[in-house]
């Protein structure tokens, strides 16, 4: 996980009880197969945004804005998987595999009044290690449905009926030997044990409980939010955003409510939050869960953030006892996901990426990204992932992957190589913009031009030819360089432009303009 949209989710968390309860026609389970989709190879990945790695041996996987990039040879050569179903629908939100079985979400967003709302759009699954794929619909009720009933123990939970993909998106998947694992908002913590034929829902510990087991006697409902219409009282702890899988039958489980571990494969829990530990976590929204070992203690690591308490604060939160003590770090910090090589742990966080080898007691942090050859900067300090692939740390913010060195001969962050979704101009007249179309919320636009031998300007203008934005005026440029000039979807006021096409001019001193255009869609 993580994922500009959880920000626009927490932004609408509140949206999911004004809508509707029968939303678009029921998609039952069902699958189908499909021949491999990878559009081959290239000296690139295929987007510029990524929330997700996964590490297989020397391989590197990456959820991408547009579909799953693959790198065997550290970076050198991609493989795309994109442009065809399912890769073409939207982002990839998650991205996790267990042996040969790899699971990707496919996330979307939709315009309302209340914003861009984040929206699933179901899951694709490879049992060929990513060869071929079959795609799953969105978990979720019957159309028809408003409440239902889960048997837990000799109990019986009413449950919310989720009948919509609107904040049903899956933030994360988690993948054991025996079960897959995925976390949403609206749809909770569901399970499947039949490779996704069927999804059930997975009872968790109300606000009110600190665990629960199938032994208890128990009066509560399973609902992430409130309503008294249905007789449903909501849960902050059953609006899920991160699962882990720390063995077959350890699972952790990050929601609005605190964090949750299971020692059974889901079925009895133990709930740890702000409110019910001397030293707990630093705040009850959870948006990753990793772990590796130190010292030959497990540590487990957990990206807190403040919820309702004033109190709560921003900071990673790290146990060495499974949750019954916590410590903090990065206090302040909003940690988006986290990288492990042997002790060392690497967290991609909303100031850029930090790096600890001494148990989260000490930090090194880099917020600003400079390619050491092209002299290019990443323009955002946002980092979303990161992963180390041998000695070779990734980082994934908005506007490019990243990469460094961490090893005795290279000491991390020294030198940085910044790879985009280009492709090289043959000649001066070849100027493109790219990402096309671009969501100014998650990423930057670039235009990507060769220089000639006079100064250059870039201006942007709306469909109908009015001006919005001047990037750059008669500004010097190396003859035959290439240059990339960033519009991050403001005009010249400072405010964000609506969705729509807009045409870009790159003007070489008094010479003829030539023209591209890019289409912002949020």
């Amino acid at each position: 996980m993580q994922f500009p949209h959880i920000l626009k989710g927490l932004v609408a968390a509140g949206a999911l009880a004004l809508l509707p309860l029968c939303a678009a026609a029921q998609k039952f389970p069902s699958t189908f197969r499909f021949d491999k989709l990878a559009a081959g190879d290239a000296d690139r990945p295929l987007s510029n945004s990524a929330v997700d790695f996964l590490v297989r041996g020397d391989t590197l996987w990456v959820a991408g804005g547009k579909g799953i990039d693959r790198t065997e040879d550290g970076g050198r050569s991609w493989t795309h998987f994109g442009d065809t179903t399912p890769f073409d629908r939207e982002s990839i939100a998650a991205l996790e595999a267990y042996g040969s079985t790899y699971w990707a979400s496919l996330a979307g967003s939709e315009d309302s009044d209340q914003g861009a709302l984040p929206l699933g759009l179901g899951l694709a699954r490879s049992t060929d290690d990513g060869r071929t794929w079959t795609i799953i619909p969105q978990p979720k009720e019957a159309e028809d449905m408003s409440t239902y009933d889960i048997p837990y123990g000799s109990n019986t939970i009413k449950a919310l009926a989720i009948t919509t993909d609107i904040n049903n998106i899956t933030y994360d998947v988690a993948v054991t030997g025996r079960a897959v694992f995925i976390a949403s908002f609206a749809g909770g913590l569901r399970r499947s044990t039949d490779g996704g034929q069927t999804f059930e829902p997975v009872v968790l510990p109300p606000d009110f409980l600190d665990r629960i087991s199938p032994n208890d006697t128990l009066n509560f409902e399973l609902s992430p939010v409130n309503r008294p219409d249905l007789g449903l009282r909501e849960s902050l702890n059953h609006r899920v955003f991160s699962v882990h899988a720390m063995s077959d039958d350890s699972i952790w489980v990050g929601t609005a409510g605190g964090v949750n571990l299971s020692t059974d494969g889901g079925v009895s829990w133990r709930k740890f939050s702000f409110n019910n530990q001397t030293q707990p976590i630093s705040g009850n929204f959870v948006v990753s869960v990793g772990d590796n070992m130190i010292g030959g203690v497990r540590y487990v690591w957990a990206a807190t953030v403040n919820a309702l308490n004033p109190i709560e604060y921003r900071a990673i939160s790290y146990t060495t006892d499974m949750g019954e003590t916590w410590q903090t770090a990065l206090r302040g910090e909003f940690t988006h996901n986290f990288g492990f090589k042997g002790e060392v742990v690497y967290a991609a966080t909303n100031s850029g990426v930090y790096r600890s080898d001494d148990g989260g007691r000490s930090w090194i942090g880099f917020s600003r990204f400079v390619d050491a050859a092209s002299r290019q900067v990443a323009a955002d300090e946002r980092c979303y992932a990161t992963a180390a692939v041998g000695d070779r740390v990734w980082v994934a913010n908005s506007d490019g992957l990243m990469y460094t060195e961490d090893s005795p001969a290279a000491f991390f962050g020294s030198r940085w190589t910044i790879l985009r979704a280009s492709t090289t101009p043959s000649t001066a007249e070849d100027v493109y913009a790219y990402p096309n179309p671009f969501a100014p919320d998650d990423e930057v636009c670039r235009v990507h031009y060769r220089a000639g031998t006079g100064t250059m300007s870039i201006r942007i203008y709306d469909f109908a030819m009015m001006p919005v934005r001047t990037l750059i005026r008669n500004a010097g440029r190396t003859a035959g360089m290439e240059y990339d000039e960033v519009w991050d979807g403001t005009n010249d006021n400072g405010a964000r432009v609506a969705n729509g096409v807009y045409y870009i001019e790159v003007t070489e001193g008094d010479g003829d303009a030539q023209w591209t255009k890019v289409v912002v869609l949020q």
